[in-house]
Parts: structure tokens; C-alpha cells; sequence
């Protein structure tokens, strides 16, 4: 018997298409005997075809059988799942995740994000634990980590140290497959350390053997986040060198830009030429033009993208469908502070932080957080009981109470705390947000962590409960902004066409089963800034390489994730 083709997915575009046949073994798919049936469901199977209605067999670890509706009536399952009234459909794929700590070592089952049909998740923006060194292990603060998590840091040492940290991964129970990009910060500390200036020509030797060894190890493509340092003191030839050294592997370059505010066009401009002599796709992270200023720059920002695919750069973009973003309070800090890991030293140290909080309210400087003024931010992940009182409130009304100006607040807050903190920005806009999702080189990513409600008590961003039934209750259902079925496919088979993965993203024989069943009449998000510990509500059952991990809403506590790699 011939085996049967795996899909494969057509990078270039929606359309989504078969290979010729694999030397991957996958099972047949005969009529016989199920492990579950889905059945009476309306199948949305993630190309952006339409729906249709069917039942899907799954068989161990794969979907085996795409019917009519009603055809696997009769077969033989052990486990029945009537999807009547609801939807089955790929299960989602996060293309910005960070579940860091949950997949690695802690609570692996990411709660609020199963709860949103949520089946893999790929982590890496901007740093990535591994592959580790002396340097690396400064960058991600080893002396501080818990002994369990420093004993895995240790491990990430060694040629092959990407590998060894996406195998901790697959070891670990969690209850969604988890893959990462190289972070290019990671990269830039392995040879350089946290120094700000450009990379020397034996650095960059290194720089190229880091990145050719992670892409063999299964990276799916670099990544990185130009705002923030040590990532930020990269300059354009260094990055142009790292995607040379994956271009033979077929990775992507995936960025936070350099700026999204005044000098968004400029930092797009680098964007393109590093992904042009680097000879790779370009994926932008959450696209955006940030702070009310520059809102107006969003149209031109998107017929730049449409501009430089008509030239042959393959180019797309990810969104997560909220007008306020979210990062750390440190961004409100100029970046030559942080260098050489001395951000606190100088935080410390009176007449560098004398200049440090000039230059932050300066408004003729760079624009840190000047631009929009302290009633822009939520301020959130507060540790200290004496700070707990200010968890969640803007920092225009913690600066008021504390009596200092909003960037000597900022100062204080993070020597109290003796970290840094998150926050939330209110800095977007909804119409740009609303004409940018529909773009049909636009992807989805939650750029959130998975979390439970139940454990976690400090203020998150309400995308890492409900990026996803957001689009598909509001931006589908109430606003008929996309349809549903490419919204399913910005959410599934697009990713995995991005990522280069063959196997899944799509309801399809021969495919891993990771699918999900909800309600598109109930399904919505519940999450806001001031209450985001709410479940989203419309997703009853998710399964993940065939396990059940949500039943009727309900977690299962099943752990059958594992760990991807670029094919």
C-alpha cells in the first residue's frame, strides 16, 4: 500500500495545497475503528475555504477521516464528540507566546489560553533561554532563579544548547506543543555580552555558528525585539549577518521593530533590508502605529507592506486585536542605562540617575514615555506588600499619591521592587486595529503568557485570556470585519504556513489532531485591564495530538503537548 501524502502548506499565500508524497508514515485513512469521533460539526478546515459540513475520525495521535456529515455514524469510537450547532476547526496556534515558565518547569496546562482554543504556542520574542553561555546566563539572571530552573539553565550550556532546552520542553507535561524562535538578543549576548557598539569580526563568527546550530537544532527562524536592550543595541549589518546564517535553512526573521511611533517608517525600511540581504521571509510583530501621533501613519505603514510584496519580499505581519499593547516600565527608561547589565547600578548611583530622568522627560529626546504622559500606562506585577496598593492603577495616579513627578515615581518603583514591572499601554487605536486585522498577510499571535485565574492574582493583559474568541465573537460575529473562515485561517493554517510547519494547522487527514469545537453564536471575550482574570466563553472542547485537554470548558488536566521543531 502506497502511504498517504502529508499536506504540505504553500508558504507564499492563503491557498493551502498537497505534496507529493512523504516518507513520513501516517495512519491510513480507512472507515474502521476510532479512538474519537467528532461528528455533525460545521468544519472550518483553515485554508479559508469554506465551511462544510462533516465528521472528523482521529486516531491515536491523527486525524484519519474527513466525512460527510453522518457517514461515521455507525463506526466504531470510543469516544463521541456531537458537535451540533458548533464549529470544529484547527486548533490555534500562537505564533507570540510567552509561556516561558509554564512550559519549561512550572503549571504546563496555560489555563487562559487552552480556554481560548489555543493547541501550540511559539515562544522567543527578543531572548531566548538557550543556547546558554556565562553571558546568557547573566542576561536571563541565573544567581536569582529557583534552584530547579537553574539546574535546567545549566543544561542549555553546549553546541547543541537550543536543542537541549526544546527537549526540556517535550519532557516536561504540558498541555499544548511548544516551539521557539532564536532569540537575536540571546545571539548578540553569546558573543558579546550585554555591551552596547557594533559587533566585532570575531564576534560575528560566533554570532553565525549560534544561529547555524539552533536552526539544525529546530529554531523556527530568528527573532528579534529592537526596543528593548540588549536586543536594541544591534545594529542593521549584525542582524543582516545573523539572517545570512539561517537563510540555508529556510527560517524566517521575525521583528519587533525598532520604533513604532515617530520613526515607524525608518524602522520598517530596516526591517525590509534585513530581510532582503539576508535572503529570508520577514515577519513584523504586532503591527502598529503607537501613540496617538502617529495614528495617521497606519495606512501607509500597510501600503508599504503591499508595496514591498509586489516587489517579491515576502513579508507578512502578526496583531493580537486590542488597541493597548503591553511591555515593561523599563522601556520608559533610555536604553544606554541598561548596558553591560548596570540598569539598577546606575538606577542606584545619584548623578547618573540625575541624567537618566532628564533624558526620560525630555520631549525633544527619543520618545520613551513622554509622548503620551503617565495617564497612558497601567502599572502592573507589583511583589512588595507596601507597593501592592498601586497593582493596576494608572501611573499618573501612583505618581500623585507617592507626590513626584511621574519619571522619579518610575525610578523609585523599580529600586523598591528591585525589577522591573509590566504594564499596559493605552496608546492605539481601535479603527487602525479594525483595518489592519484584515489584511490577508496578517496573522494572529496573543504576545502573552498562559496563566490561571485561579493562581495568579496581578493585573495582566486581558489578550492572554481572550485574543482569540475576541476576533472570532467581536471582529466575526458582531462587526463582520472578516469571515469566519478567514479568521479560523489567520488564527490556524495561516501561522503554520509562516512557521513551516506541514503537519499541522489544518483539519485534514493525516494531520495531527489538534482541533478545537466551539460556539460561534456564544463564543466572546470576557477579560478587560481592570478585570482580566475572566475566562473566554464559547470553546468546549479542544483536543491536542488526539488527547482531550478541555471538556465542555472544563480543563482535563491531560498533558499530551510536545515540542516543535522547523521541519
Amino acid at each position: 500500500m502506497r502511504p498517504s501524502p502529508l499536506p504540505c502548506l504553500a508558504l507564499a499565500g492563503a491557498l493551502l495545497s498537497a505534496c507529493t508524497p512523504s516518507a513520513t508514515t501516517v495512519p491510513s485513512p480507512d472507515r474502521g475503528s476510532y479512538d474519537v469521533v467528532i461528528e455533525n460539526g460545521r468544519i472550518v478546515d483553515g485554508t479559508g475555504n469554506p465551511w462544510q459540513w462533516g465528521d472528523v475520525g482521529i486516531r491515536g495521535d491523527r486525524i484519519v477521516a474527513i466525512t460527510p456529515r453522518g457517514a461515521l455514524r455507525d463506526a466504531s469510537a470510543r469516544q463521541r464528540v456531537d458537535a451540533r450547532g458548533h464549529v470544529v476547526a484547527p486548533g490555534f496556534i500562537d505564533i507570540q507566546n510567552h509561556s516561558w515558565d509554564a512550559v519549561l518547569w512550572k503549571d504546563g496546562r496555560v489555563l487562559s489560553m487552552v480556554t481560548q482554543g489555543v493547541t501550540s504556542v511559539i515562544l522567543g520574542e527578543a531572548t531566548t533561554p538557550a543556547p546558554a553561555n556565562a553571558a546568557v546566563d547573566e542576561l536571563e539572571q541565573l544567581s536569582e532563579m529557583e534552584p530547579v530552573r537553574a539546574a535546567l539553565q545549566r543544561s542549555f550550556h553546549g553546541e547543541h544548547g537550543f536543542a537541549h532546552w526544546i527537549d526540556a520542553i517535550g519532557r516536561h507535561p504540558n498541555s499544548v506543543n511548544a516551539g521557539s524562535y532564536l532569540g537575536a538578543a540571546t545571539v548578540r549576548a553569546y558573543a558579546a555580552g550585554q555591551a552596547a557598539g557594533p559587533a566585532t569580526p570575531v564576534q560575528l563568527d560566533t554570532m553565525r555558528i549560534v544561529v547555524r546550530n539552533a536552526m539544525r537544532d529546530g529554531a523556527f527562524g530568528i527573532s528579534s525585539a529592537l526596543i528593548y536592550p540588549p536586543g536594541s543595541y544591534a545594529g542593521t549589518a549584525e542582524l543582516i549577518e545573523m539572517a545570512k546564517a539561517m537563510a540555508p535553512y529556510h527560517g524566517s526573521y521575525i521583528t519587533h521593530m525598532r520604533s513604532e511611533d515617530d520613526s515607524l517608517f525608518e524602522a520598517m525600511d530596516e526591517a525590509f533590508r534585513i530581510a532582503r540581504e539576508g535572503g529570508v521571509p520577514l515577519d513584523i510583530y504586532h503591527l502598529k502605529a503607537s501613540t496617538k501621533r502617529n495614528w495617521s501613519k497606519a495606512p501607509a505603514m500597510v501600503a508599504k507592506i503591499d508595496s514591498a510584496r509586489a516587489t517579491g519580499l515576502d513579508v507578512g505581519a502578526t496583531m493580537y486585536p486590542y488597541p493597548y499593547s503591553g511591555n515593561n516600565l523599563g522601556e520608559c527608561i533610555p536604553d544606554w542605562a541598561a548596558e553591560n547589565g548596570k540598569l539598577f547600578a546606575n538606577l542606584r548611583d545619584s548623578t547618573t540617575r540625575a541624567r537618566i530622568l532628564r533624558e526620560m522627560a525630555d520631549p525633544k529626546g527619543d520618545p520613551l514615555c513622554q509622548i503620551e504622559g503617565p495617564g497612558a500606562y497601567m502599572i502592573a506585577e507589583f511583589r512588595k506588600p507596601e507597593n501592592a496598593k498601586y497593582e493596576g492603577k494608572l501611573l499618573r495616579d501612583i505618581a500623585a499619591d507617592m507626590g513626584k513627578p511621574w519619571p522619579e515615581t518610575i525610578v523609585q518603583l523599580m529600586l523598591s521592587e528591585g525589577r522591573d514591572l509590566s504594564k499596559i499601554n493605552f496608546s492605539m487605536s481601535e479603527d487602525n486595529v479594525r483595518m489592519q486585522i484584515r489584511q490577508p498577510w496578517v496573522v494572529i499571535g496573543t504576545d502573552a503568557g498562559g496563566v490561571d485565574p485561579d493562581s495568579t492574582k496581578t493585573v495582566v493583559h486581558p489578550r492572554s485570556y481572550g485574543s482569540y474568541p475576541r476576533i472570532l465573537g467581536r471582529y466575526v460575529r458582531e462587526q463582520k470585519l472578516l469571515t469566519l473562515e478567514d479568521a479560523v485561517r489567520k488564527m490556524s493554517g495561516g501561522v503554520a504556513a509562516r512557521l513551516g510547519l506541514r503537519d499541522r494547522g489544518l483539519v485534514r487527514e493525516g494531520m495531527f489532531a489538534d482541533v478545537v469545537v466551539f460556539d460561534d453564536a456564544t463564543i466572546i471575550d470576557l477579560a478587560t485591564p481592570e478585570k482580566p482574570h475572566q475566562i473566554s466563553r464559547g470553546v468546549e472542547q479542544v483536543f491536542v495530538n488526539g488527547v482531550q485537554v478541555l471538556r465542555d470548558g472544563r480543563h482535563t488536566g491531560a498533558t499530551p503537548g510536545r515540542a516543535l521543531r522547523r521541519q
